[in-house]
């Protein structure tokens, strides 16, 4: 008599061992040089970052709710919106005409002005009316079930929080400062366990400079989202190489970001096991590009693939190749 209750203890016990032993998924999904990166955590909750261009024929709406499907998503829980510009919320209503999205983040207001501006706006604002909008500041966070997400940029604001001294900001030099919204971009810091990741979207050179020095906010992560796709405008060696990386991702067209001055700054971080792209960058030739393998798209115009990052909480993760079926794992670190 006492069989059932404890088949049904070694059941439940079973159980939660399973979903103890799900992964955390992160799709970096070809935009050409936009960005639609698409976070799914074991209890199924998903956060899509931007919503790459409008126009062409609905590509990338259709390319990212492709992507939500196969995993087994129907509808987008939080869509974070880094900034107002084309390639990151251009997307939006050809998205919304595709898959409902529940809430809407963002860093408030644009504030840059002119039609283009107002467009952008006007349209995200009719989108964000279908569902919760919330405008987050550096230091909040985003309550996605099953992973912290800590805002570490918003506004041209960023986080106050301690860190340890880095001895690289004594060779640091600014540049002109970006008056745009690149520099307003909302970043955070997301947590798994011991695995972290980390996307601040189009921040630029100055305000890195304000997460690294004098003191680096942020400590190690074990994937970094190249800032800005790659560009030279963004990616200090004092916040790149502070955040030691194990894998870095480079959301860059064929034709977009992927400057060969930035690839080596990421390239040469230390303890970076690889650098992963989503498409050959053809100003870096053979010399900065990654290998074959490591490329999602080769072609001057993708077809869709994506990167997918699988991620344990011990902090070991793996990363796998749509294009090419490759897979390569990472030990915890």
């Amino acid at each position: 008599m006492k069989l059932l209750p404890a088949l049904c203890a070694l059941f439940l016990l079973s159980f939660g061992l399973a979903a103890a032993d799900k992964t955390l998924d992160i799709y970096f999904i070809d935009v050409e040089g936009g960005q639609a990166t698409l976070i799914v955590t074991p209890e199924k909750q998903s956060l899509l970052v931007d919503t790459g261009w409008p126009g062409f024929e609905d590509r990338d709406a259709d390319r990212i709710v492709k992507t939500a499907k196969k995993a087994g998503l129907k509808k987008i829980d939080y869509l974070v919106i880094t900034h107002y510009h084309r390639d990151h919320v251009g997307g939006i209503s050809q998205l919304l005409q595709k898959m409902p999205v529940v809430n809407f983040v963002d860093h408030g207001p644009n504030r840059e002005t002119g039609l283009p501006a107002e467009q952008l706006m006007n349209a995200y604002l009719k989108a964000a009316a279908t569902g919760q909008r919330s405008s987050v500041k550096a230091g909040e966070t985003i309550p996605l079930k099953g992973a912290e997400v800590v805002v570490v940029s918003s506004d041209g604001e960023i986080i106050n929080q301690a860190g340890s001294k880095n001895p690289l900001c004594s060779e640091a030099t600014k540049k002109a400062d970006d008056p745009t919204e690149n520099a307003r971009s909302l970043g955070f810091l997301l947590s798994f366990g011991k695995f972290k990741f980390l996307d601040i979207g189009d921040l630029t050179w100055n305000k890195e400079l304000d997460l690294a020095c004098p003191a680096n906010r942020l400590g190690p992560v074990s994937v970094y989202l190249t800032t800005h796709h790659g560009m030279d405008a963004s990616g200090p060696k004092e916040l790149v190489h502070a955040l030691r990386p194990q894998v870095a991702i480079m959301n860059n067209g064929s034709k977009k970001g992927g400057s060969p001055s930035a690839w080596q700054i990421v390239r040469s971080s230390p303890g970076l096991q690889d650098l992963w792209q989503l498409h050959y960058a053809i100003a870096g030739g053979k010399d900065n590009n990654a290998p074959d393998a490591f490329l999602a798209d080769t072609a001057e115009f993708g077809s869709g693939n994506y990167l997918k990052v699988s991620a344990n909480k011990d902090g070991s993760f793996s990363v796998f190749n749509s294009r090419n079926q490759f897979t390569k794992s990472y030990p915890a670190r």
